[in-house]
């Protein structure tokens, strides 16, 4: 990959002044590659992650949902895919091999929301052959970012 690329997929914040300190090229050539890799599609969006379990009502509830499908004729799993993700309640959607053909992430305001959207919308699509759901308890580390740093403790120990 790309070392523009590389600089941007772990700091999206990155200034062009330092992209080009860091890369050893100028500054239009780097912006002229940004607006290309934008324009190709190769950069998507730019993102922030966030640590909802900090903020104080910050975080619904959060499954990954594997579903088994049957794939259309002529069109294979794509359809039926494009048809699932289009759902809001849908914040992910992976093409996997082995047991499913789909993983899901899903968010709600409760257990309720994920409960009825899979009962009245994900379910009832003549394409799903099954699913399963596993909420989720807590996140570790999420797009390379680790959440939460164990404290240190300051303590000292006491021997004897």
């Amino acid at each position: 990959m790309d070392d523009i690329l590389e600089i941007l997929e772990s700091n999206a914040r990155v200034s062009l002044e330092d992209l080009a300190k860091l890369t050893g090229k100028n500054k239009k050539d780097i912006e002229k590659a940004i607006k290309e890799y934008e324009k190709k599609g190769i950069i998507v969006k730019y993102k922030t992650v966030i640590n909802k379990e900090k903020i104080k009502n910050g975080v619904g509830v959060i499954a990954l949902i594997e579903v088994r499908i049957a794939p259309q004729k002529d069109v294979g799993f794509d359809a039926v895919a494009e048809r699932i993700y289009k759902f809001p309640e849908v914040k992910s959607c992976y093409l996997l091999s082995g047991t499913y053909d789909l993983l899901l992430t899903v968010e709600g305001k409760d257990i309720n929301t994920v409960a009825s959207f899979v009962a009245e919308k994900l379910a009832p699509l003549s394409s799903v052959r099954g699913a399963v759901t596993h909420f989720m308890l807590k996140k570790y580390k999420v797009d390379g970012v680790i959440l939460s740093q164990k404290e240190k403790n300051e303590r000292l120990a006491i021997t004897y």
